[in-house]
């Protein structure tokens, strides 16, 4: 083996499926996301097939170590072994799982590795199959992802005079500047109370008025990174339950 196939291949990675579809006749073309190479498209030759040894290893949400090779925009799947230790989602917590691998294909580029992340998502996908708040474990995440991003929330100072956000102050939060004292001459952006932007701050979604707007902020955010795309989950979840 050459040295230069030799970097095209590896071998046993840590990775999640966050989505499959049928490729050609027997074969499926997986979006995957890999805690040391980032998210990329992996092609299982002949994994449709009925005695084929990949099928019902290649699962959403349940972590695998997979061996690829190939340099292209298309890599090629050697094998994959299920590692265990995550409860099958169900439900709810399910469709959240599939809100979450959406906003990871529509926001990751490819070849691009985010350890922390793959490590919050896999902490994300247990807390769904053990807590019942998935819309606060959603809020976590989401932000989260922003952070990893380049695109953290400043949600502890206000961005015009870095003065701490005050809890019973009244706040507008406007894309790219952060949160703005809302004193009726602000009409950008989403209104939002001081207690929320510190309840996010502190991953606290107890309250009712803070999980509402906190939804409504992230929904704002993402929705400006995502550049107009529809996250079809989303709107399924929506239609389930108002998370």
């Amino acid at each position: 083996m050459t040295t230069v196939s030799r970097q095209n291949r590896h071998q046993d990675e840590l990775a999640f499926v966050l989505h499959s579809r049928p490729f050609r006749e027997t074969s499926l073309l997986l979006d995957v996301y890999s805690r040391e190479h980032g998210r990329l498209a992996i092609v299982a030759r002949g994994a449709r097939r009925p005695r084929s040894a990949l099928r019902g290893v290649l699962m959403n949400f349940q972590p695998l170590r997979l061996s690829w090779f190939g340099k292209g925009e298309v890599r090629t799947l050697h094998s994959a072994e299920w590692q265990g230790g995550q409860p099958y989602l169900q439900g709810t917590a399910l469709m959240c799982g599939f809100y979450l691998n959406e906003l990871l294909i529509n926001l990751l580029a490819r070849d691009d590795a985010h350890e922390q992340l793959f490590d919050y998502y896999r902490a994300t996908l247990y807390r769904l199959a053990h807590e019942s708040d998935h819309a606060a474990t959603l809020r976590c995440f989401e932000k989260h992802l922003l952070q990893q991003l380049g695109y953290a929330l400043e949600l502890e100072t206000e961005a015009v005079s870095g003065k701490p956000v005050e809890a019973e102050a009244a706040y507008r939060y406007v894309q790219e500047l952060g949160a703005l004292t809302d004193n009726g001459e602000v009409h950008a952006g989403l209104q939002v109370q001081g207690k929320t932007l510190l309840a996010m701050a502190a991953d606290d979604y107890s309250n009712p008025v803070a999980a509402q707007q906190s939804k409504q902020l992230m929904r704002m955010l993402l929705n400006h990174h995502l550049g107009g795309k529809t996250l079809h989950t989303r709107e399924l979840i929506k239609d389930l339950q108002k998370l």
